[in-house]
């Protein structure tokens, strides 16, 4: 038992040794870390079930030897990191470690698309892609991973981060093609503090308890390593954010546990079985232990009121097939919606600058594995003819396989060998005269040119998720193929092509393209959640039809491809599960013993959209009006969220969190908000009590968001709706306008906004459409959801009242 745990307790009648705890969260990727977070945060015994072991910066594969046993394969006696999987039609990459896939993953926390979300999307094959949860479900969720995770956009701006020449080629293809270019969030630490300028190499200042590894951290020095384990700790990896805080919490991470069936308890609940690998036992990141050669793998069973599947989509897709006897009711579902996300793995080869003979820079070692991502517009966004849209992102790769990629190049090498060779000969025996050697070591490595010049690109869209899970002989198999999806990934191609030829560079298949296969690191699908048993095997927040505690919490839950890395979707249900199961206290069947006590506020949280214009250099808000010279689009989409929905209610400045991202081609896109709070109906600023009098102003709606531009530039965004004391017909226009200034530097009030540099002002409109999508994203959580939601919905429109009534 590690430090810091709370151990299980001893079940009567399951037989010695048993252990039995709240929950047990099977698998520690996006969605089981998440949950062991949450839950344990809430008071609950949690033990979370790992196969692989800890993997502490500094341990990941290097030499030839170490990535010679970084595979998985306990049949073999390998327990590394990766587990390849191949199936028919496409091959498959998942990792096996504490963390998960966020130990090999390229850091990308991109939202699914809101018109992604379909309801009813016939497929060529029949039938629908259906999502039973809508944008506006998962924004709240989303914004909290973001958090969590760290997710910043890579600082192409800053002195260190600027030098990455593929972000930039990337960035202008897109822009001679016409398509969208952002730099996305990342889940990486560029930066030594939150306040602090982003630099390569630098020591974190992170305490010890967000770190359960207790290992000394860096920021990212671009060595491109991010998909192989990142030895620096500069990846905000899940066994650094929610593993570290759960563990924190008292969750027990248990490594080295691979779990081999589950079924529902005899006195309700559900049992755990599990092979004990002894060489990786210990979440401490310490050495594995050789153990006997030949010795099996002990076996162990766990008791747990609540479970939770997050093996990932092939682990626990294969999990339930091989449970499917002892878990009656499993639906037609199970096995169905396979997806492998469009994945799609090309290269742009020898990238030209225009002049004959040289070769556009691109550096593909150089910054984390993906700094920008271009969209492809989908059929949904309003663009006919377009088909199923995706996203295309640079794919760097460790800086040491540009040697290999060199070496490689078989006649070329051998003729530069074969030349260097020759001349020392030649000078041995004196037919060439002594000289340094300075030239001819420098003509046998030759220039490089290929590989500083080329960049592999990694695509995702909208498959077709048509495929199959089954079992064979207890083996798992898959069922898929391109057919279906060949026009999404040929479009996919094709773009590729056109980035290609915008950087006048060459373009080459993935050779498996030619043989009908694809490669997948986002396998997605095998449990899907679905609206009714007979579509999904859970429904829309991860329950089990006809097993009540019984979860599921990863990719093999997604009814259909993300479009986009599906890493954040995933978390992001995750934590909306919690919240739900966290609602619903009992649990785990009615003869699941009493749980134990833990306090829970309600919540509530909405999401506002407004868009309108900014004039850079206007000195108030009606000077910036649409006529205006350099008046540009401005927007900003938040999610509103009071943790404490009574303590804002009594709060005279009722005052809430506000999570998002602004948007500004003078900011350099769309932004996210790292640090925002929102007033509703507080007093205004300025105008004493209140309870002005008549026609003065009486409370207002502010906003003051921080976040950074495109420069990593300090900004802060204020703004006021006032409320004034008037006649109906005022109501709409000032509840709906929001006038905004925009400052220079991370502000945090009126005093300090007065001696600020003005950048600048412009106006936002909410807008009838946004309206009616604001009302809709309303929710609570926590005990007496509906009553809170009344007491909001009194408050709000009494002070509605005693501005625009009678």
């Amino acid at each position: 038992m590690t430090a810091g745990t709370r151990p299980g307790r001893p079940v009567r009648g399951a037989g010695p040794g048993t252990e039995h705890v709240d929950v047990v969260v099977v698998g520690s990727g996006f969605g089981g870390s998440v949950a062991a977070c949450r839950l344990a945060e809430a008071g609950l015994s949690v033990v979370v079930l790992e196969r692989g072991r800890a993997w502490p910066p500094g341990s990941f594969a290097r030499t030839p030897a170490e990535f010679g046993r970084a595979f998985w394969d306990p049949g073999a006696g390998l327990h590394g990191l990766f587990d390849v999987w191949s199936f028919r039609g496409c091959d498959a990459v998942v990792a096996s470690g504490l963390g998960g896939g966020s130990l090999i993953f390229a850091n990308v926390l991109l939202r699914k698309d809101e018109r992604w979300f379909v309801q009813e999307q016939p497929l060529p094959g029949g039938g629908h892609e259906s999502w039973p949860v809508a944008r506006a479900d998962l924004d709240p969720h989303y914004d909290a991973v973001e958090r969590m995770s760290g997710a910043v956009p890579y600082p192409l701006h800053r002195p260190g981060y600027a030098d990455t020449p593929k972000t930039r080629a990337m960035r202008d293809a897109a822009a001679a093609l016409g398509l969208q270019f952002q730099l996305p969030p990342l889940a990486v630490r560029f930066a030594p503090a939150p306040d602090a300028l982003p630099q390569p190499g630098l020591p974190l200042a992170d305490p010890a308890h967000v770190n359960l590894h207790g290992v000394a951290r860096r920021t990212c020095r671009l060595c491109g390593e991010c998909n192989i384990g990142c030895n620096d700790g500069a990846k905000n990896s899940l066994d650094f954010t929610y593993l570290s805080a759960a563990r924190t919490h008292g969750a027990d991470l248990r490594t080295g546990h691979d779990v081999q069936g589950v079924r529902p308890g005899p006195r309700g609940g559900y049992e755990v079985d599990y092979l004990r690998h002894d060489e990786h036992d210990g979440y401490d990141g310490t050495a594995p232990r050789a153990g006997e050669p030949g010795r099996p793998p002990t076996t162990g069973t766990l008791t747990c009121d609540r479970l939770v599947l997050a093996a990932g989509t092939l682990g626990t897709t294969h999990l339930l097939l091989r449970s499917r006897n002892r878990l009656p009711g499993l639906g037609p579902a199970l096995g169905t919606r396979f997806s492998a996300n469009g994945d799609m793995l090309s290269f742009l080869i020898r990238a030209k600058d225009g002049h004959p003979g040289r070769g556009r820079p691109l550096d593909p070692g150089k910054g984390p594995v993906i700094t920008g991502a271009v969209r492809l517009p989908d059929e949904l966004d309003g663009t006919p003819g377009s088909g199923r849209g995706g996203y295309i992102e640079d794919g760097g790769y460790p800086q040491f396989v540009q040697w290999l990629v060199e070496a490689a190049r078989g006649p070329r090498h051998l003729s530069r060998t074969t030349r260097f060779l020759t001349r020392q000969l030649a000078r041995r025996i004196g037919l060439l005269p002594e000289r340094r050697l300075s030239r001819d070591i420098a003509e046998l490595l030759g220039d490089g040119l290929l590989t500083s010049t080329s960049l592999p690109l990694l695509g995702m869209g909208r498959d077709i998720p048509d495929g199959e899970l089954s079992l064979r002989g207890g083996r798992l198999q898959v069922s898929w193929t391109t057919g279906h999806s060949a026009p999404t990934l040929r479009r996919l191609r094709s773009t590729m092509r056109q980035l290609a030829d915008a950087l006048d560079a060459g373009y080459a298949d993935n050779p498996l393209w030619h043989l009908g296969r694809t490669v997948t690191v986002h396998p997605l699908g095998g449990a899907p959640m679905g609206r009714r048993p007979e579509t999904g095997v859970c429904d829309a927040f991860g329950e089990v039809y006809g097993h009540r505690g019984l979860y599921i919490a990863d990719g093999s839950a997604l009814p259909g491809p993300v479009g986009t890395n599906p890493a954040l979707t995933i978390a992001a249900l995750s934590d909306r599960m919690c919240t739900r199961l966290l609602e619903n206290p009992a649990g785990g069947g009615a003869t699941a013993p009493p749980r134990p006590a833990y306090t829970r506020r309600t919540s509530l949280v909405f999401t506002e959209t407004m868009r309108g214009h900014y004039v850079p250099g206007a000195p108030a808000p009606k000077a910036a009006e649409r006529g205006a010279g350099q008046c540009e689009p401005f927007a900003f989409r938040l999610t509103i969220t009071a943790d404490d929905l009574d303590a804002f209610l009594d709060d005279p400045g009722h005052e809430a969190r506000a999570d998002g991202w602004v948007e500004s081609p003078a900011c350099g896109g769309r932004r996210p908000v790292l640090l925002g709070r929102f007033h509703l109906f507080a007093p205004a600023e300025g105008s004493g009590d209140a309870q002005a009098g008549n026609g003065g102003v009486r409370r207002a709606l502010r906003y003051r968001l921080h976040f950074t531009d495109a420069q990593e530039r300090p900004r802060t965004f204020t703004g006021h709706k006032l409320i004034t004391h008037g006649t109906p017909l005022r109501l709409w226009p000032e509840t709906t306008a929001l006038p905004f200034r925009l400052l220079a530097g991370h502000l945090t009030d009126e005093a300090a906004d007065a001696e600020a540099l003005l950048l600048g002002t412009g106006r936002l409109h909410l807008r009838l459409r946004d309206l009616a999508r604001q009302l809709a994203t309303f929710r609570t959580t926590g005990p007496g959801g509906p009553a809170a939601l009344a007491r909001f919905g009194e408050f709000f429109l009494g002070r509605l009242w005693e501005s625009y009534g009678p």
